[in-house]
């Protein structure tokens, strides 16, 4: 198999916890907090690192990655950005010079979100969302920006500054309904899923594939999932059910609302699989649904002993899984755990472009 890219989570979106749903005043979203988890990761040797974006929930993106970059000696940094609020120009030049400040180890993960305060039907902001990949693309390849589009039109001369390797770096994207497959097909470079059973996951591989193809195009895939390692699988599950342990359903709820994406097709995806689940919570074997009880999005923990998380995501990877994006609770305790149980085990590295 091909190495894979190993990258991991910094909860700018005020997502972290030692007992999910009960606030820790210790763990809120903050630059000191967030830069902690980074830092660990870094030192931990994963590959590149998601810096999630939500208007509601948590700190500006670019801002956190811009005081962060100085810091990192090699560890890419994943900056999710949200659509609806960007103006691509000056998104354009931001980015570019992100690039420069990592000496060319910036990726970037595209969210179709909407305007603070819009509300837009599916199919013209998937629409837009293609039209700004589109014209990031042309912008950071050093393109001149011509768009005749729905939703922007631009005839002007790329922004002077330019990345490390004159391209765009690569667009990390995700979406379940046919709104967003079709977006990914259309101009993403890895697409991105959240957890689900290995029968889906091949099943969506495969869709991708077909679709990016009729458009003369190939896409790379990525796997966004939570993590729990511990030496024994015992103890493993010991923590998931400690993680739960202080939940309440309401406030659980409270929490899955508060995203702006809590109604979209992958989060009733994840909500399907949870309550197909067994009586722990397990939708097959070492795939573990409890903690999309208190969170909106990526809903599934990999849960086992170090052999048997080695297992499933080489498992993953002979589908054709080359990007992993893992997260787990407390965010630097469990990527400490991960980076010295998993990690050296797994033949890993930075995604190249892809095509």
């Amino acid at each position: 198999m091909k190495p894979c890219e190993v990258s991991w989570f910094s909860a700018l979106c005020d997502d972290d916890y030692e007992f999910l749903g009960v606030p820790d005043p210790s763990l809120r979203a903050s630059y000191e907090h967030c830069r902690n988890i980074v830092l660990t990761a870094e030192k931990g040797g994963f590959d590149n690192i998601l810096l999630p974006s939500g208007y509601t929930l948590g700190i500006d993106t670019v801002a956190f990655a811009a005081a962060i970059a100085p810091q990192l000696k090699r560890m890419r940094l994943l900056v999710a950005v949200r659509c609806g609020e960007v103006w691509p120009p000056q998104l354009a030049r931001q980015l570019a010079t992100l690039d420069r400040m990592l000496e060319g180890r910036l990726t970037i993960n595209i969210i179709s979100s909407e305007m603070p305060g819009e509300v837009l039907a599916s199919a013209p902001r998937y629409g837009r969302t293609v039209e700004i990949m589109k014209l990031l693309k042309a912008s950071l390849n050093g393109e001149r920006l011509k768009l005749e589009g729905q939703h922007y039109r631009f005839d002007l001369d790329p922004p002077g500054i330019r990345t490390v390797s004159g391209r765009c770096p690569p667009l990390y994207f995700g979406g379940l309904s046919e709104d967003a497959r079709e977006a990914a097909a259309e101009a993403a470079d890895v697409y991105l899923m959240w957890p689900d059973r290995m029968d889906e996951v091949k099943s969506i591989i495969a869709d991708m594939t077909a679709r990016a193809a009729r458009r003369g195009r190939t896409l790379k895939f990525g796997y966004r999932v939570h993590v729990i390692v511990r030496e024994t699988e015992a103890e493993a599950r010991a923590a998931a059910r400690r993680l739960l342990s202080r939940l309440d359903d309401g406030a659980g709820e409270a929490i899955r609302k508060r995203s702006l994406d809590h109604a979209s097709v992958g989060v009733r995806r994840q909500a399907e699989i949870r309550e197909a689940a067994d009586d722990e919570g397990f939708a097959e074997e070492n795939l573990w649904t409890g903690i999309g009880r208190a969170r909106s999005g990526c809903g599934a923990a990999i849960v086992g002993n170090p052999d048997q998380v080695l297992k499933k995501l080489n498992a993953y990877r002979a589908l054709g899984i080359e990007a992993f994006i893992l997260s787990g609770y407390p965010h630097a305790a469990e990527c400490d755990l991960f980076a010295r149980h998993v990690l050296p085990r797994l033949d890993h590295g930075p995604l190249n472009q892809a095509g």
